[in-house]
C-alpha cells in the first residue's frame, strides 16, 4: 500500500476501494495506473504527503493502507 512508501519512492495505483477513498482523492488523479511519490511525513507519521498526477496531496494514514500499489522503477 501507499502507506509503507518510503520518502522519495515511487509506485503505481494497482487497486483500491472506492468505497473508503475519499472522491476528492479519485477526482485529484488518485487512480489505477497513475504514478504516486511519498513527498514528506509529518511528524507523528500522520498524514502523509503525496505527488498524485502532479497534484500535491495530503492523505490520512488511514486511508493510504487502502490503496495498494507497485513499485514504478523509473
Amino acid at each position: 500500500t501507499i502507506s509503507s512508501l518510503k520518502k522519495g519512492e515511487k509506485a503505481r495505483i494497482e487497486a483500491l476501494d472506492v468505497e473508503s477513498i475519499p472522491l476528492k482523492l479519485l477526482e485529484m488523479g488518485g487512480l489505477p495506473g497513475n504514478v504516486v511519490e511519498l513527498l514528506q511525513i509529518a511528524p507523528f507519521g500522520d498524514p502523509l504527503y503525496f505527488n498524485i498526477n502532479d497534484s500535491h496531496v495530503a492523505i490520512r494514514l488511514e486511508t493510504a493502507k487502502e490503496i495498494e500499489v507497485a513499485l514504478d522503477n523509473n
